[in-house]
């Protein structure tokens, strides 16, 4: 049992071994020593528990019909996003899946928006258009929340080649999932990386299951960070910040450094269903959840690490924790109010210019034209 500790006899900061021997593909391994201060600690704590708030407050308003359609939750996968956090720097870029609530996050918008959007709302980071997963946050150079299996993953490749062709010292990481990690366009887009030294790091976010299919069933080679071949790789322990802040940066400074592309297998778990729609106990048991929750939760990892290290107290903890519980249903509150985008922005936002002239129906005749005054009639009345 930690004794308890008084605010002044804390520590500043400690030098601690990361207990870790790093599974690499076709590179040397990072650093296995590290140095981290109180108020980093604070501040990955803080992220983590805010975004876990998040995912319990949208599941409760998934459930009474606030939040509509489609709805991936990444409570237990806290440590990825916020690990990459802190590894990178606030120029550097980030894509993601539709599982996205704890990158918005990460990346600098409010949980009111976050709320917003998922609700439908205006005051949403997407306008309301988007939902839970097309979420942006673009002052944040996060491109999103992409709907389609690993769709993301040559944008990334892109945005990361658009930084290497303007001289810039940034990457892109390139998150998407293990089912994901099959898709063809992952390995084309691994191929342009590497013939072009593009400084992209793809983050395989392995939550060990695509949808309800075990890795094991649904991937020859289950080990991720291998699966680029020629692209070098490591296994990092998603549940670790501290192994996630300490990869993502020796990737980023590999990848700067004109070595080309990294594969980050981030081994995580989700406590969720793939989304709201599925129980997540088909396919795992209750025991497998529950035995994950208690031996390797991120949040109560760090939180033991900063007791035994005397970077924190329990009641310092506790505090911020309540205060994340309340200030989120503070603002999904607000959000619940906030109004939605009227009929006449329906045809906003199909072009950077501005609403088409014509917009071509299923039904023809129902295919809507631009008057003079800037309004919309149909086709068969104009």
């Amino acid at each position: 049992m930690v004794p308890k500790r008084h605010m002044s006899a804390l520590a500043e900061s400690v030098e601690f071994d990361l207990n870790v021997e790093w599974k690499t593909h076709k590179m040397a391994p990072p650093n296995t020593r590290s140095t981290i201060t109180r108020e980093e600690c604070l501040k990955y704590l803080s992220d983590m528990i805010y975004i876990r708030r998040i995912e319990i407050v949208s599941d409760t308003y998934y459930k009474k019909k606030f939040i509509r359609g489609f709805c991936h939750l990444y409570d237990g996968q806290e440590a990825v996003c916020v690990g990459i956090e802190a590894g990178c720097t606030p120029n550097d870029h980030i894509l993601t899946s539709y599982r996205d609530h704890g990158y918005q996050y990460t990346r600098g918008d409010s949980v009111r928006s976050i709320m917003a959007e998922q609700f439908g709302k205006e005051t949403g980071c997407s306008r309301g258009k988007g939902g839970s997963m097309h979420l942006y946050y673009p002052a944040g150079n996060f491109y999103g929340g992409n709907g389609i299996v690993g769709a993301q993953v040559p944008l990334g490749a892109g945005i990361a080649w658009g930084a290497q062709y303007n001289g810039k010292q940034e990457v892109c990481y390139t998150c998407y999932g293990d089912g994901a990690a099959n898709q063809g366009q992952v390995f084309e887009a691994l191929n342009m990386c590497a013939l072009w030294k593009i400084p992209c790091i793809f983050v395989c976010e392995n939550n060990l299951y695509g949808m309800g299919t075990s890795s094991d069933r649904h991937a020859a080679n289950p080990e991720f960070h291998q699966r680029g071949d020629y692209v070098p790789g490591i296994l990092v322990d998603g549940m670790n910040i501290f192994h996630v802040r300490e990869a993502s940066r020796y990737a980023r400074e590999y990848a700067l450094a004109g070595n080309g592309p990294v594969v980050l297998e981030m081994r995580t778990y989700r406590y969720h269903g793939h989304s709201m729609s599925d129980p997540g106990i088909g396919y795992r048991s209750r025991e497998e959840v529950s035995d994950i929750r208690s031996t390797r939760d991120p949040i109560l990892k760090l939180k033991e690490f900063m007791l035994e290290n005397n970077l924190s107290t329990e009641e310092e903890m506790k505090t911020l924790e309540n205060k994340a519980k309340r200030y989120v249903v503070e603002q999904a509150k607000l959000a619940e109010e906030d109004g939605e985008l009227g009929l006449d922005e329906l045809y906003q936002d199909i072009y950077s210019t501005g609403p088409p002239p014509y917009i071509r129906y299923a039904n023809h005749d129902e295919s809507m034209v631009a008057t003079s005054d800037g309004t919309y009639k149909q086709l068969q009345n104009a």
